[in-house]
């Protein structure tokens, strides 16, 4: 009897542990310290392919904690209805785990074989990510197929030795203006996020007509009615057609950048408008009804 007794309590002992080694396993995929901006490694690749299965991120998982993952963990803060502040502590990690699936082995595997993820989950693993150059030209055979992979690794060379050139140029431009024309009370990333927006909403636009965007968020960060920073205001639910398509995450351009940075220093050619639409598309009655200021461009901006 005592050794059916102590049979029993080893099966037990077994399966339990079994069982509370694969809960572990699904729950505590992150490891305990709070993820930021400019952290990389293993944390980053998972909160990236995380934000990329909900929507909310739509660049490379590469592990690299940049400002696309920044403004995508916030945007995630606050459609789920937590602190905004593009931290990813203990409750972000389990809201996060709770609503999206991460398959660690599948991503690293992917990611050591050099292919780049532009929409992970939702869809079949076999669509989710592009297929490496060499890959590509594997099963060509004979001198062609060798040919085309040095033709394409040659290409690859030329355009990083150029990418390396342009970079040092554009990133002094991106920094003049800062010391000088940014006024106290907007940070970097204001300044960043409302280039993203105004280049999203407005880039087919005349310049004036990107200022006039710049201007509509600063005057609803300046009203009652709305979210008092620029981010509340940017990533308010279906407040920007940029934000819901995700042309918010486009690079935006020099001309977008200076947009914002006349609008912050004064400029607003609205006459102190809160909405703006394009009276060629819009089909809502209740934006028909704003009292209409101005046109610019294709957009009428409104009280």
């Amino acid at each position: 009897m005592k050794k059916k007794i102590t049979i029993c309590l080893i099966i037990f002992a077994i399966s339990s542990f079994f069982f509370i080694d694969g809960k572990n396993d699904q729950v505590h995929g992150f490891s305990n310290q709070v993820i930021q901006h400019g952290a990389t490694g293993d944390d980053v690749i998972e909160l990236q392919a995380r934000l990329q299965y909900l929507g909310f991120y739509n660049s490379d998982i590469d592990g690299v904690f940049g400002w696309g993952t920044y403004w995508a963990l916030r945007n995630f803060q606050y459609e789920f209805g937590m602190e905004i502040d593009g931290l990813a502590g203990q409750a972000v990690k389990q809201k996060l785990e709770d609503a999206s699936e991460f398959d660690k082995a599948y991503v690293h595997e992917q990611i050591q074989q050099g292919k780049k993820f532009t929409h992970y989950g939702g869809v079949d693993k076999e669509k989710q990510t592009e297929p490496s150059p060499t890959k590509q030209n594997e099963g060509e055979g004979g001198q062609q197929g060798s040919n085309q992979q040095q033709e394409s690794n040659q290409q690859q060379q030329n355009q990083q030795a150029q990418q390396e050139n342009d970079q040092p140029q554009a990133t002094e431009e991106d920094l003049e203006p800062t010391a000088v024309n940014i006024p106290q009370g907007f940070s970097q990333n204001d300044i960043q996020i409302m280039a993203n927006a105004v280049y999203g909403e407005a880039r087919g636009e005349p310049y004036e007509g990107q200022v006039a965007v710049a201007s509509v968020i600063l005057n609803r960060v300046e009203s009652s009615t709305f979210p008092n920073t620029v981010s509340g205001v940017i990533f308010e639910p279906r407040a920007f057609t940029a934000v819901s398509d995700g042309q918010i995450w486009l690079t935006p351009n020099e001309q977008a950048r200076n947009a914002v940075l006349d609008a912050i220093n004064g400029w607003d050619p609205t006459g102190e408008a809160l909405y703006y639409f394009n009276p060629d598309t819009a089909t809502s009655s209740w934006i028909w009804s704003r009292p209409q200021i101005k046109r610019i461009g294709k957009h009428v901006f409104c009280m």
